[in-house]
């Protein structure tokens, strides 16, 4: 479990949430394997579910309406990457609390009492959409606070709970490209089912962030398991995607979402009977994408000229 330390631990609300105190403490969750094995990283940065009971109070909505938001269970569904030898890394706060595959200046300053001490991206698309770093809607539009959020909220959720996620998340990048020359960070989400949503969404910024040799081998992984699969429509890929797919300094990202429906009770937000299923088929595309991988970076080794233009 990833400690926050010292500075998150002063962000405590003492005699107040429990719940609170604890994702302070510890705001996200770090499996590693036995042993690394290949040069993969899997993050699940919205599949938290502690519900501060302080934030559901101070909500217009239900609790149930505010994990409309959450791509639950995703980090189960991914969970084999790590017995295939990978480190996954999964946000515990909720995404409706705060919303780490955002920078953290994408902020709206209309929702809080006081002027915010630091620069903010306003004009943002996604705070325009109300699903900025503190989200002001959940996915299907409903509003989430009662009221405005004191000024002091967003720097003690970006202190206490935004950057130590993605510390870590960095820390085990490094980790990874120290010990195999190179790192692939997986970007693990679930979309909301609708008519003509294909089962898999595959985003790498329209070929920015990842290799196309890498993008098209992890499309012919999840096809072969009989998913139908789609690029970058709807989903490009969000910050963790920009921050992390350098290519040519020796990292790549992908953006993985997967349709709910295949695994999820969208109404109960409770896994669906194909569950197991689902989490069987994602976990042996993740092992022919991890093998066509490593048999890729060892033939490049061998023969790096023939690899040039990838």
């Amino acid at each position: 479990m990833f400690e926050a330390g010292v500075a998150a631990k002063e962000q405590r609300i003492a005699g107040g949430d429990p719940v609170l105190d604890a994702l302070y403490l510890a705001p996200c969750r770090v499996v590693r394997p036995a042993a690394q094995a290949a040069p993969f990283v899997f993050a699940s940065p919205h599949s938290g579910r502690l519900y501060p009971p302080s934030f559901v109070a101070r909500s217009r909505l239900s609790a149930t309406a505010l994990r409309r938001s959450e791509d639950a269970f995703v980090d189960a569904i991914f969970s084999t990457a790590v017995e295939l030898g990978a480190p996954l890394i999964a946000a515990e706060f909720p995404r409706a609390y705060l919303d780490v595959n955002r920078a953290p200046a994408e902020l709206d300053p209309a929702m809080f009492a006081g002027p915010l001490p630091f620069p903010v991206d306003a004009t943002s698309p996604r705070v325009n959409a109300g699903l900025g770093a503190i989200p002001k809607l959940v996915r299907d539009g409903a509003e989430i606070y009662r009221e405005r959020l004191p000024a002091a909220e967003a720097a003690r959720r970006l202190d206490g709970l935004y950057r130590p996620y993605h510390a870590m998340l960095m820390a085990l990048v490094e980790e990874t490209r120290a010990r195999f020359g190179t790192a692939i960070v997986v970007d693990c989400h679930s979309m909301p089912s609708a008519a003509a949503v294909p089962d898999v969404v595959l985003g790498d910024r329209y070929g920015m962030s990842a290799a196309p040799v890498f993008v098209r081998a992890a499309e012919r992984a999840l096809e072969a398991q009989g998913f139908s699969v789609a690029r970058n429509v709807p989903y490009a890929g969000g910050y963790t995607t920009i921050v992390h797919g350098r290519p040519a300094r020796g990292v790549q990202a992908i953006q993985i979402e997967i349709n709910r429906s295949l695994y999820l009770d969208e109404e109960t937000i409770e896994p669906s009977a194909r569950f197991g299923e689902i989490r069987t088929r994602i976990g042996d595309a993740l092992r022919h994408l991890m093998a066509a991988e490593a048999a890729r970076l060892s033939d490049m080794f061998r023969r790096p000229e023939a690899h040039a233009a990838e």
